[in-house]
């Protein structure tokens, strides 16, 4: 009974609140971008990017998987991948550039609302992508094979009505799964503080964090978007800040690292599954989270000196 009433209760009715804020800004940008897909926009923008991507080792016709990843979910790109045939060399590279800068727009604007720049977010996460793409290109090995799919023909809305059909059904499902997710979430934050677990889990990995040049206040919102991914350790961190549980700054050198590095068991196994290496694609996001918050870090650093130096002038 204790359970139902100081823990499942108070879940529930903090994760309506929490899946109808998060479906305020992902349902109206996920029908924009349907409607940007359906009318060409997106393979419009994608043209432009031919000439960079034959920088990147990649074909020209790659272009667009970065350019829908920039907009949607990773299964979007992911689907025209698999419509494609393309080397494991190729597919590497896609990997790492769809797994740092995929749908921008909802999960900058999630983040916009924990304090950190909308802009800051989205161009942080496509520079960083493109430099990863032009890394791997120097580093990876010429030669590495086939991956391990067969190339099929994806289904292509064919009217407006489908994509409004589409877009509906994906939106009940989205709607379903980020309460039942954010209703767990919360069942085990207030379990684990019920028990004075956060202090002792956030001890456990504060060499970790600190490695990463994160407080140790962020442990639970870390493990919760490398888990989880954006959007709900998002919504966690907006609440865990209004309890003055997680400064502003921490959250945003939080953000900064998560923009790089998050949801890394879903989005390896979706690439792991068809041959990428994980030691590739996990292995060169954290070297980057790393230097991203470092460099963060020494850029706030330096501002603060270069604006006490010119109030005592």
């Amino acid at each position: 009974m204790n359970f139902l009433k100081q823990i499942l209760f108070p879940s529930f009715r903090k994760s309506g609140s929490t899946t109808i804020w998060l479906l305020k800004i992902i349902l109206p940008i996920s029908l924009l971008v349907r409607f940007l897909d359906y009318f060409g926009a997106l393979a419009f923008i994608a043209q432009f990017l031919d000439p960079v991507f034959l920088h990147l080792g990649l074909p020209g016709s790659t272009a667009i998987i970065f350019i829908t990843s920039i907009f949607l979910p990773l299964y979007a790109p992911l689907a025209i991948i698999m419509s494609m045939t393309v080397t494991l060399r190729e597919l590497t590279i896609l990997a790492l550039m769809c797994q740092i800068a995929h749908n921008l727009p909802v999960e900058s604007a999630i983040q916009a609302k924990t304090g950190t720049s909308f802009w800051s977010m989205f161009s942080l996460r496509i520079v960083v992508s493109i430099l990863v793409g032009v890394l791997l290109n120097l580093i990876l090995p010429a030669d590495m094979g086939m991956p391990l799919f067969v190339k099929v023909n994806a289904e292509l809305p064919t009217s407006v009505a489908d994509v409004l059909v589409l877009w509906l059904k994906g939106s009940v499902q989205m709607a379903l799964l980020i309460f039942f997710i954010v209703t767990v979430l919360n069942v085990i934050y207030k379990l684990l503080e019920k028990n004075n677990m956060i202090v002792r889990l956030s001890k456990a990995i504060e060499s970790v964090l600190r490695f990463f040049g994160l407080s140790e206040s962020t442990g639970f919102l870390w493990l919760i978007g490398y888990i989880v991914g954006l959007a709900y350790g998002g919504a966690l961190m907006i609440d865990q800040m209004k309890e003055g549980k997680v400064t502003r700054s921490d959250a945003e050198l939080l953000n900064y690292h998560l923009a790089v590095s998050h949801s890394v068991i879903e989005d390896n196994l979706l690439f792991v599954a068809l041959g990428v290496s994980v030691w590739w694609i996990l292995g060169v996001r954290l070297v980057v989270a790393w230097l991203v918050v470092w460099v963060r870090r020494i850029f706030l650093k330096m501002k603060r000196k270069a604006m006490y130096s010119y109030k005592n002038i």
